[in-house]
């Protein structure tokens, strides 16, 4: 027995309905759906651009795979304990080679449509959540490790340091673990021309857990590593314009700099074409069609930019650090290739607890 209520309603919404939707020529006998009660057409990605993107994704991987790998076989093999800093490192590493590792996947789902099943699409969508928080919670530490030994150094000297980093090491892949649970909701399903991957949610409540599940991406994959990097930084960088050290510091200095805009030009754009995306979902802001359509163009370019951000981190972190450098020079001896000394290398002198702290990780 249906609800009397609700057929009242669905009467008096006809007759709405026949107001709002109908135009008439005078003599009844012209259809003319209004357009402001249309749902927008889905962005279709052009075949042109879904090459591009699916080589883009390709050559990120290639470069991606050997330079983590490389920081952390340089890092790992190291026979002596590891400081926070170089923990990090490898851990940032194995975050981004994660990340890297999903991005065939993607490439081929670009391009031809998500061809691996419903179980390795969980698996994959799972994996690029995971990688993703813990490489931009592993970036914090370091911002924080670098602030401790900078600007706090007595205090530093007290902790100790190395037993702390383990613990934070593992609190931070958990954290990962857990915001990226949400990724299981990710299913195959066919859209206009081809089958994709993506989360999928109950119709009835899908605005609250996209809603809920893109706060937490924006605050703890954004927001708070950005308020925490920003002021680490700042007060790193003006500690060290008051150490004397020349061209060690600038050259410290500026690895920081790039550090900070790097991680904002990757990220920044794709957290902001999100966001504009949640405010539209969630008619918080009106819109018609073509804002829609430019949304859904920056939220797919912007995420692209994003992926990027896994092969900048061994040039940033690792491949201008002079202790890197000494490492790889070191590996690369073992490994019987020949080398070339360097004059700067031999005339290297030992420098003060401060400055090698400073150079551990960034020189």
């Amino acid at each position: 027995m249906s609800d009397p209520n609700a057929s009242f309603y669905i009467l008096d919404f006809s007759l709405i309905y026949d107001e709002l939707n109908f135009t008439d020529n005078y003599n009844g006998s012209i259809f003319i759906p209004d357009p402001e009660t249309q749902p927008c057409n889905t962005y279709s990605i052009p075949d042109a651009v879904a090459v591009a993107l699916g080589v883009f994704y390709i050559l990120i991987f290639l470069l991606a795979i050997p330079g983590n790998l490389v920081v952390g076989l340089v890092i790992g093999l190291n026979k002596q304990s590891l400081p926070p800093s170089d923990l990090y490192l490898l851990h940032l590493a194995l975050a981004d080679l994660l990340l890297a590792a999903t991005l065939p996947f993607w490439a081929t789902s670009v391009t031809k449509g998500w061809v691996f099943g419903d179980a390795v699409c969980k698996l994959v969508t799972v994996l690029q959540e995971l990688s993703f928080y813990s490489s931009i919670l592993f970036l914090t530490c370091i911002s924080v490790d670098r602030y401790m030994v900078i600007v706090r150094a007595m205090e530093a000297r007290k902790t100790n340091r190395r037993r702390v980093s383990r613990g934070v090491c593992a609190a931070v892949w958990t954290v990962g673990a857990l915001l990226s649970l949400p990724g299981f909701f990710s299913s195959t399903f066919q859209s206009s021309k081809q089958t994709a991957c993506g989360q999928q949610y109950n119709p009835g409540s899908a605005d609250v857990w996209r809603q809920a599940t893109r706060v937490l991406r924006h605050t703890l994959g954004f927001l708070i590593p950005l308020a925490v990097m920003l002021p680490c930084y700042g007060v790193t960088v003006r500690r060290l314009l008051r150490v004397r050290g020349g061209l060690q510091r600038q050259r410290a200095m500026r690895v920081i700099v790039f550090v900070v805009v790097a991680f904002l030009l990757c990220w920044a754009p794709y957290h902001f074409a999100v966001m504009a995306d949640t405010f539209l979902r969630a008619k918080i802001v009106q819109y018609k069609c073509p804002a829609r359509m430019a949304v859904d163009k920056a939220v797919l370019g912007t995420q692209s930019l994003g992926l990027l951000h896994s092969c900048v981190n061994p040039v940033l972190y690792a491949f201008v650090g002079e202790k890197f450098r000494r490492r790889l020079r070191q590996l690369v001896r073992k490994a019987g290739f020949p080398e070339r000394r360097s004059s700067a290398a031999s005339r290297r002198s030992s420098r003060s607890s401060l400055s090698s702290d400073v150079t551990s990780t960034f020189m």
